[in-house]
């Protein structure tokens, strides 16, 4: 499925947002509710994610259709982990680990903030880079596999 890449942009600022009034409050309810939106977004899609929704019923409408569409997979695969250190820092707050909550709130916020700021995803960087290991692997057990067959059943091959 390909997206609009910049809905996943203004979900950032939004987020970023969010985070900020996280780190001045201490607010793990408020930290909670924003694990909730990275966590429908990773589950059920962006197209469901609250500030998708938002982005494609108000902004969108008024900037007209985008130069480019991206792939959903990646910034999916960013909310999963942005889900993840959000659980992480709402447990940090909810055991009152205001430190814990407070420095996984930070790294959220960095992730946000350079997503709206500068088109940088690190959670996509980090699908891409997973997705570039796995092929590669994979490309070399199948190439190992046929230089096998190729040998034949009684010759040793060497690598």
């Amino acid at each position: 499925m390909e997206i609009d890449p910049r809905g996943p942009r203004f979900g950032a600022a939004i987020t970023t947002v969010v985070l900020a009034v996280v780190m001045i409050t201490q607010s793990g309810w408020l930290l909670a509710a924003q694990f909730l939106v990275f966590a429908i977004g990773a589950v059920a899609g962006l197209r469901y994610a609250p500030y998708g929704m938002l982005y494609r019923l108000l902004v969108r409408p008024r900037l007209g259709p985008p130069a480019a569409t991206e792939a959903a997979g990646p910034p999916r695969f960013a909310q999963a982990v942005g889900a993840v250190i959000a659980l992480a820092g709402v447990i940090g707050f909810a055991m009152s680990a205001g430190v814990v909550g407070t420095v996984f709130t930070a790294l959220a916020l960095a992730a946000a903030f350079l997503n709206a700021a500068f088109d940088v995803c690190l959670g996509c960087q980090a699908y891409l880079f997973i997705q570039r290991l796995f092929n590669q692997r994979l490309f070399n057990q199948r190439t190992q596999l046929s230089t096998q067959r190729a040998a034949g059943p009684d010759r040793e091959v060497y690598q």
